[in-house]
């Protein structure tokens, strides 16, 4: 990419961007135009627009400008419509990337940190977006991250917080706990190191106790995406079941076990009958009973172990299993007996950690038994099949179906058998129909240093006490060395050594830090009072929540949205907040695409690097060959990304703002090219020359006259109709239809010029390059601001403007084109009012040249019309 200071084919640019957008954003600065009150005015209606907040890493990416494009997008054009418009930028500043820059650089990571914000911050402006700068916020300070240490206290006398022993996902390079979901084909999302289990004591979040409610509440967010509430419906995971024990039999002398059963969730009862073998979870304490007198059974365990605990991981892991020696006893069967499994998927923390394996009924099953050489006996007969002739392929019967070979369930369709056999287990005394969740609580323990401390001291005496409120916030050493692997408080010197709050006596400070996700998990809530000693104000928070727009990417459908929802029922519960919903409405925009580029060694090149030909590549430095990849997401590591910062220097903030708008649907991907940002820097050159000649050539306060010419009207309801247009594609986020109208407007006004002499058309004219200014504002907002101070100098600027509203008679069409058939042939066409009567339209159609010449002479049979549509003439043969 060619620094230049012009846009190509613009030598002489008619709008001077390198001067005009600093002006206006001084001057929007300077208004407080964009600040609004602690609690929403009482004569206003209120508009919370929020985009997630970024990880300050240093640089914006395309991605950022998309999606705070669109989200300025919609807080400009609510403000112009006379909503109190919320619109807040913080930073989500905790994180491993500050700790591993602090290692490899030697810089701090707060130094680290609040340098990238700056840096950020300065491109954030640059690009002119509507933000409440005064709200401004980052989770690595102590007023934000002080004010979450009371909230979890709050949650924890709530009852909302447990300690608790668990197995954990150990990636043994960063040294500290990860999800489930932070592990990726068995390795750590950030280091790529495989993964280890751990038996280590967290803190829990009790999320679960919320599913049922965040499960219902998914019916309330009509302005989700459906694909994000049926990703979170699946993720709480409700299903109805049972559970059933297993008596054990008899184990093997020496071994030694209290158990005299296993219990196992099943959500199908129904295939009981279909029984081939009983697996266990690796971390089960049967499998440790089993380890402890096998080792290849404790090696077998290591193993699985290392796959980590993601269902991910298990999906796409290879079913292997280790035969135990023990077996269970059937509960509808009691003569018989099956063999008992370590299996490696199998997870200990949902349901019971054991499962019963059904070939017949479940893929998985039936792929582990045709493995292990393990019985498969058929027990669900699909629908049309016979049961004298019925036999198992390599496709379990994984649907709904009629139950034989199943004892008392024989005949029965799968829903019926379900509560037929619950009923039975339940007298039976050997089971229940439960209803189970897939939703596991959320630990929030992380072993680093760059993160919330959690606001715990242990004391050998007194347990874990929480600590006082008048001693909040713990803020983070600064005095801290990267020098060890591990927990840098775990290591510091005085840090952790405080006295017990109960007893006095020595003890220490928790060295775990929070999970970066509870940073993100309330921020929309302390962007209502930002600077407030406590963590929400009851009249701001009320006033403003909930969001009435959010905008991300769907990465985010599940954990950070999830975590939100329940943060801010654990926020309602213990009194800080009065919604049980953070986000009314939901939109996920598509990713920002580039091409990707490698030289002969294989490096990757940046966009800059490389010099684009029609159908190659070659390096700018050299002119070596340069190898094109596919266009996927912009990423640092194959070095495809655009850095905002030139754009703006070469095109200018609005034009980058215009192209991310412009090429495709907001919701899908778009692809990022030069020569496309070219041509929206080309538009918007036009667009301005042509308003800049109308603010020439027609003075101020020009009347719209009592007659109109047919040009002059008709340029009249393009402009109308392009309001109208323009105000249901922003309503519905279709802001590329917004774009592709204005383009339309632009094109009328500039044919206007050829008929500017006509009655009525100077106003026209004025009246669509004011309205262009206005309804362009909330996509290029400094252009807008210039052209309308060209229109009218020293008037009231766009940003206080309120938005232009179509009138409704110039909606009408005030002309129909009707087409005119002869035999049901399209023979000519012509323009008539729409309410012209018929025998005026017909003679209309019939004096067509055209028509007039082919029915000449001919006797005309019939004459048919179809109002507002065709005139078709019947003639005699």
């Amino acid at each position: 990419m060619t620094e230049t200071s012009t846009p190509p084919d613009s030598a002489t640019p008619a709008y001077d961007f390198h001067t005009a957008e600093p002006q206006w954003q001084e001057r929007w600065a300077s208004s407080g135009v964009f600040d609004v009150p602690d609690v929403p005015p009482a004569d206003r209606p209120k508009y919370y627009v929020l985009e997630m907040f970024p990880y300050p890493s240093g640089q914006l990416h395309m991605g950022h400008v998309r999606n705070y494009t669109l989200g300025d997008v919609v807080a400009r054009y609510k403000r112009a419509r006379g909503f109190s418009v919320l619109h807040p930028m913080g930073w989500d500043a905790f994180g491993l990337p500050a700790e591993n820059a602090a290692r490899e650089r030697g810089v701090h990571p707060g130094q680290w940190t609040m340098d990238n914000i700056a840096a950020m911050r300065t491109t954030l402006k640059r690009l002119g977006f509507s933000f409440n700068w005064d709200r401004e916020i980052a989770t690595c300070l102590p007023e934000y991250y002080g004010r979450q240490q009371k909230l979890f206290l709050d949650m924890l006398k709530g009852g909302l917080v447990e300690r608790r022993e668990s197995w954990v996902n150990w990636d043994p390079v960063d040294n500290t706990v990860l999800a489930n979901e932070q592990v990726v084909d068995g390795r750590g999302w950030r280091s790529g190191a495989l993964i280890e289990q751990k038996k280590l004591s967290q803190w829990f979040l009790k999320i679960t106790k919320f599913a049922p409610q965040l499960l219902d509440g998914l019916s309330t967010l009509s302005r989700w995406p459906e694909r994000v509430r049926t990703m979170q419906e699946r993720w709480i995971g409700r299903s109805e079941g049972a559970k059933v024990r297993f008596g054990l039999h008899e184990p093997p002398a020496g071994f030694d076990t209290d158990l005299d059963s296993i219990e196992v969730f099943t959500t199908r009862p129904d295939t009981l009958f279909g029984m081939s073998f009983l697996a266990i979870a690796a971390d089960h304490p049967l499998a440790a009973k089993v380890a402890a007198k096998n080792a290849t059974a404790g090696e077998f365990i290591a193993e699985c172990q290392r796959l980590g605990t993601s269902e991910e991981a298990i999906e796409t892991a290879e079913k292997r299993g280790f035969d135990t020696g023990l077996r269970v006893s059937h509960p509808f069967m009691p003569d018989r007996s099956f063999p008992v499994w370590i299996a490696n998927f199998v997870l200990m923390d949902y349901g019971t950690g054991a499962v019963f394996g059904c070939p017949c009924g479940d893929q998985r099953d039936l792929d582990f038994a045709r493995k292990y050489n393990l019985p498969v006996t058929p027990v669900i007969l699909p629908p049309g099949a016979e049961a004298g002739t019925f036999t198992m392929t390599d496709r379990a019967c994984d649907g709904h179906g009629t139950l034989f070979n199943s004892g008392f369930l024989d005949g029965l369709d799968t829903e019926a058998a379900k509560k037929e056999a619950i009923t039975r287990l339940e007298g039976m005394g050997i089971g229940q129909g439960v209803i189970n969740w897939r939703l596991r609580d959320w630990g929030i323990s992380r072993q680093r240093y760059w993160g919330c401390p959690i606001p715990v001291i242990h004391c050998t005496d007194c347990g874990a006490q929480p600590v006082p409120d008048d001693q909040l916030p713990v803020k983070l050493p600064d005095d801290v060395t990267f020098d060890r692997p591990g927990n840098p408080l775990e290591h510091h010197p005085t840090w952790k050594h405080v006295a017990c709050p109960s007893c006095g006596k020595p003890a220490l400070r928790e060295t775990d830090t929070c999970d970066t996700f509870v940073d993100s998990s309330w921020y929309f809530a302390r962007f209502t009072a930002p600077h407030a000693p406590t963590p929400t104000v009851p009249a701001a928070a009320d006033g403003w929540l909930p969001v009435d727009q959010y905008i991300g990417g769907i990465e985010h459908a599940i954990l950070h949205l999830l975590y939100a929802r329940f943060f801010t029922r654990a926020m309602h519960e213990t009194g800080h907040l009065h919604v049980d919903e953070p986000f009314s409405g939901l939109f996920t925009q598509g990713m920002v695409n580039h091409e990707s580029y490698r030289d002969a060694q294989g490096n990757w090149l940046y966009p800059e690097e490389v010099e684009r030909k029609a159908d190659s590549a070659v390096r700018r430095d050299n002119g070596q060959p340069v190898t094109i990849g596919r266009v996927e997401k912009m990423s640092k590591s194959k070095r495809n990304t655009v850095a905002p910062v030139a754009i703006i220097e070469r095109f200018g903030a609005d034009t980058a703002r215009w192209f991310v708008l412009s090429d495709s649907p907001p919701e899908r991907d778009m692809e990022w090219t030069e020569s496309g940002v070219a041509a929206a820097a080309r538009f918007l050159q036009r667009l301005f020359r042509i308003v800049r000649t109308v603010a020439e050539q027609v003075p101020a306060g020009t009347a719209c006259p009592t007659t109109l010419s047919r040009n002059a009207d008709a340029l009249r309801r393009a402009t109308h109709r392009t309001i109208a247009a323009v105000t249901d594609a922003l309503e519905t986020f279709s802001v590329n239809v917004a774009v592709a109208r204005l383009h339309e407007l632009t094109s009328a006004l500039a044919e206007a010029e050829k008929t500017a002499g006509e009655d009525g058309m100077a106003f026209a004219r004025r009246e669509a390059a004011t309205t262009l200014a206005l309804l362009c504002a909330p996509m290029v907002p400094h252009q807008a601001e210039t052209m309308m101070a060209q229109l009218e100098p020293g008037g009231q600027p766009v940003v206080e403007r309120t938005w232009p509203v179509a009138i409704a008679d110039l909606l009408k069409a005030n002309e129909l084109t009707i087409a005119v058939q002869i035999m049901g042939k399209l023979r000519g066409t012509i323009e008539v009012a729409p309410d012209l009567p018929a025998d005026r339209v017909i003679a209309m159609a019939e004096a067509e040249p055209n028509v007039a010449r082919l029915l000449d002479g001919a006797r005309i049979v019939k004459r048919i019309h179809v109002p507002g549509r065709i005139v078709n003439f019947v003639v005699a043969k």
